[in-house]
């Protein structure tokens, strides 16, 4: 297995849809190669920013071949989870052999297993799989909580080495980093408005939908944190926090392709049931996008001015 390095910023990335809600491969790849020059430090592509429930198996892989395609220097880990084992090691297979470097594993949903069935998914998967795996915990969406005894149990698999933490519980979350620590196991940030605050407790990273629209600041707001660098990381904390705010008035991805879209990056378009951000949204994402453009507009000019 080749190991990754789960420091930093992951962005967990949009799926582009053209007119006819055909995946838009050519935006895609344009958006990899924008982040990857933004400096991230990998790509999440077909997770639950990337409406992965509604992607068929087929389009799944073709959306992981298109992103390894595009990149030159920084891991894929492809989304793969399901609430079926089989459906889940079979999409992990499949990312395998198109050349992922690492696989996020959403936990089962509607289904509700036990601690013990999460334990045997995971287990399943990471038996039959030789790539690094990250195991995704996020309640809201799945019903079902991944308790600190079963991530604890799952770190000791060799393939098994990251946790993405969207609880929204800090105690919990610095409950698992204290007992994986002497494990090769990474716990990164699955909430961005909880990144600084899972960084201080020893996480290792973020998997992230504001880096999409972000992610030089992300980068900076995570780099600093690594480095000790606290002051900086909470400035720039506070000036992403009304971005983050925004970009979960709606049910994601909704408002982060909106914002997409104002940027330029990308198509607003989703697949349904989702749809478009309601109109009385759209005003105050626009006006914190604008802010955010100032600012760095600003900055810029500063910085030239001081040369």
């Amino acid at each position: 297995m080749t190991d990754i390095d789960l420091s930093g910023v992951f962005p967990a990335m949009c799926t582009p849809f053209d007119e006819d809600e055909r995946i838009d491969f050519e935006t895609l790849q344009r958006d990899a190669q924008r982040l990857e020059t933004a400096g991230v430090d990998g790509l999440v592509p077909v997770g639950s920013t990337g409406e992965s429930a509604t992607l068929t198996h087929d389009e799944h892989v073709r959306v992981v071949e298109a992103v390894i395609e595009a990149v030159d220097d920084v891991p894929v880990i492809a989304g793969t989870g399901s609430n079926n084992t089989r459906e889940a090691l079979e999409l992990s297979e499949r990312a395998a052999d198109a050349g992922a470097d690492g696989l996020l594993l959403i936990s089962p949903y509607y289904n509700k297993p036990e601690q013990r069935g999460l334990i045997e998914h995971y287990r399943t998967i990471a038996d039959a799989v030789d790539l690094p795996q990250i195991v995704y915990n996020v309640p809201s969406r799945t019903g079902r909580n991944i308790e600190p005894d079963t991530a604890a149990e799952l770190a000791r698999h060799e393939n098994i080495t990251g946790f993405k933490a969207a609880s929204g519980d800090l105690g919990q979350i610095g409950e698992i980093v204290e007992r994986t620590a002497d494990e090769d196991f990474a716990v990164l940030s699955g909430d961005d408005a909880l990144t600084l605050p899972i960084l201080s407790v020893g996480g290792s990273g973020t998997i992230s939908v504001a880096a999409n629209i972000e992610p030089e600041r992300t980068c900076a707001m995570v780099g600093a944190a690594l480095d000790g660098d606290y002051e900086r990381a909470r400035g720039i904390h506070h000036e992403l926090g009304p971005l983050f705010r925004e970009l979960f008035v709606e049910t994601n991805p909704i408002p982060v392709k909106e914002a997409m879209a104002i940027r330029g990056y990308g198509p607003a378009r989703l697949r349904s049931p989702l749809t478009r951000l309601a109109e009385e949204y759209r005003d105050d994402l626009e006006a914190v996008l604008d802010d955010l453009e100032r600012e760095r507009t600003e900055v810029a000019d500063a910085t030239e001015g001081d040369r």
